[in-house]
């Protein structure tokens, strides 16, 4: 695909931050450049990217804690269940 040669204006942190990524990609400043436009294009929005991020994050931590409680629950019962089964050995029912 041909290119057209722009010039672009970009703060310190931000040439920085493109040399970076190019770095650990193997491609240079811009063609990192040219990804972020077309990422621009088709609609990806860094918020709205971080808004469903967190949302997942919040929502996997409530199933995290929903599965944890349901195994606490689960290791109580299992635990009287063998100290029943303990009592019964031992000709003592509880």
């Amino acid at each position: 695909m041909a290119t057209i040669p722009t010039h672009v204006h970009l703060q310190p942190a931000q040439r920085e931050f493109l040399e970076q990524q190019a770095k650990l990609r193997g491609t240079n400043v811009s063609a990192e450049v040219r990804s972020s436009i077309d990422l621009y294009r088709a609609g990806v929005d860094s918020m709205a990217e971080l808004e469903l991020l967190d949302f997942a994050t919040r929502k996997a931590k409530d199933d995290l804690d929903a599965t944890l409680a349901t195994l606490d629950a689960g290791q109580r019962r299992a635990k009287a269940f063998f100290a029943e089964i303990e009592a019964i050995k031992a000709g003592s029912p509880s």
